[in-house]
């Protein structure tokens, strides 16, 4: 049965598929198998669709828990956000542009808000948090979707023996050896940075807390 819900899901697998530029309302609509106008009785056009794919890539980050440490509650949130960014790449550039988000973003938002209010710090140095964090997380998901990444998600190998490999070490003595003896080793995992990567941006955010406390 055709409704709203069913528009939006069918629009998320059309995107998945060929990312958000190509959806158009004719190709949703030859998707799901009905006419173009048929759609416009349950949703006001691409930008209410896209209204609605937003949320429910929101829906699959779920709400910030508010019941446990701040670092804890942050660190699964990015987690939690970049596993759907992972999967939903084409949302990365839009998740907070949306100038009518509704309740399920509008929810999110303030759940996540209140475990940063919950740590006591100055609103500035919340606000900083908030921004770095999520810089990194929507910027870490950017790299992972652009980068020729191997199977397992993580594995430049392929990829560094086309492009690094043959390069002269007399003239790029750095890279050859970053690559050769760190991306190439064995174990070597791109994604395992994100770990590291929201330990630095959290860890800073903690210091700038205490000293902005004393």
């Amino acid at each position: 049965m055709l409704d709203r819900a069913r528009i939006i899901e069918g629009a998320l697998e059309v995107a998945d598929r060929i990312g958000l530029e190509p959806l158009t309302i004719r190709r949703l609509a030859e998707h799901l198998g009905v006419k173009p106008m048929t759609l416009y009785h349950y949703v006001d056009g691409k930008d209410d669709i896209i209204d609605g794919m937003v949320g429910r890539v929101f829906d699959e980050v779920g709400a910030t828990d508010t019941t446990i440490p701040w670092k804890d509650a942050i660190r699964a949130r990015a987690r939690s956000l970049r596993d759907a960014l992972r999967r939903h790449p084409w949302a990365i550039p839009i998740m907070e542009s949306r100038r009518k988000p509704g309740e399920d973003i509008l929810d999110h938002h303030e759940a996540m808000l209140r475990v940063w209010l919950s740590t006591g710090y100055p609103l500035p140095v919340v606000a900083h948090g908030v921004a770095v964090v999520d810089a990194f997380v929507y910027g870490f998901a950017l790299q992972e979707s652009a980068l020729p990444l191997g199977e397992s998600g993580g594995d430049l190998t392929e990829a560094s023996e086309e492009v690094v490999v043959p390069l002269s070490p007399e003239r790029y003595p750095s890279l050859m050896r970053f690559t050769m003896d760190h991306v190439m080793q064995p174990g070597y995992d791109f994604g395992a940075s994100f770990e590291a990567g929201l330990d630095y941006v959290l860890d800073g955010v903690e210091r700038a807390g205490a000293v902005a406390a004393e």
